[in-house]
């Protein structure tokens, strides 16, 4: 896709950032940002000042704005810090997460679902999507995210370490999305900059993540780690988190509004992707 080239503006240059940069510097873009790090190397072509989610940070007027930043306790940090001249950005973007549905029990989360946060990460997040509906006037796209995967953030580090599991809890799914598929929905949500309210980005094949995680194993031909039923695992709290919550998420909304299709529509040729890149070093 041919997006006329312009100027992007990422509060937080963090994984999804990175990717989208990629795509868009050799088209012409030119691409700024924030990161709370130090000296690191955002890629060729992307700009970006140390800012750590305090004290003040003035956007270009006109750029795109793209927001990554996870929300803390009060909401969004770049909404307080420049949410009054929202109105100067040729686009808002604000990714939020598919967790803002809460447990819907295996059925479907639309585009249009309401929200019923179960937590308080979830909580956090509907509050900054309402602070940034406030700061544009509705006018904000606001894209919801599933778990996220690709290159250096798969299953395939855990298995290579012998530490991968696979925790059974019947009926669990969840949705997933590659990086990439990230990348080139927010590239074609760019270049519809009047779009405005929720979109999905997500493969079409909720999965349990045992099959995954089975999987994953099979494109490394290593043997398949035995399955562990979830009162077993030991999980985390932040882990058990995740498999309290059970949910379907669709994308049709958003293939209808910006004619985008996930390039690995299922894990098993995303993973496959993945495998190549790390192993090209890519």
């Amino acid at each position: 896709m041919t997006v006329p080239p312009s100027l992007l503006f990422v509060f937080g240059m963090g994984y999804s950032a990175r990717r989208l940069a990629a795509r868009l510097v050799p088209a012409g873009w030119r691409v700024a940002g924030t990161s709370r790090a130090k000296d690191a190397d955002f890629g060729p072509g992307v700009r970006v000042l140390q800012w750590g989610g305090e004290g003040e940070v003035r956007p270009p007027s006109g750029a795109h704005w793209l927001v990554t930043l996870p929300p803390d306790l009060d909401g969004c940090p770049a909404a307080r810090a420049v949410g009054k001249r929202a109105g100067e950005a040729a686009s808002v973007t604000y990714l939020s997460t598919t967790g803002v549905y809460g447990d819907l029990g295996g059925g479907w989360a639309m585009e249009w679902s309401p929200v019923n946060p179960g937590s308080a990460r979830a909580t956090a997040r509907v509050l900054a999507e309402r602070q940034w509906q406030e700061a544009t006037g509705g006018a904000v796209r606001i894209v919801r995210l599933p778990g996220i995967y690709g290159p250096g953030r798969s299953p395939f580090g855990r298995l290579r370490d012998g530490m991968a599991t696979r925790v059974v809890k019947p009926g669990q799914v969840f949705s997933r999305v590659h990086v990439e598929d990230i990348a080139r929905g927010l590239e074609a949500l760019l270049s519809k900059p009047a779009l405005t309210g929720v979109f999905h980005l997500c493969d079409d094949e909720p999965a349990p993540p045992q099959d995954v995680t089975a999987f994953a194993a099979g494109l490394l031909g290593l043997e398949t780690p035995p399955e562990v039923a979830i009162a077993d695992a030991g999980l985390s709290p932040m882990a058990r988190s995740f498999y309290a919550e059970c949910k379907r998420v669709s994308n049709s909304r958003t293939k209808a509004a910006l004619g985008w299709r996930p390039l690995y529509p299922s894990y098993r040729g995303g993973l496959a992707s993945v495998l190549g890149e790390e192993q090209a070093g890519t």
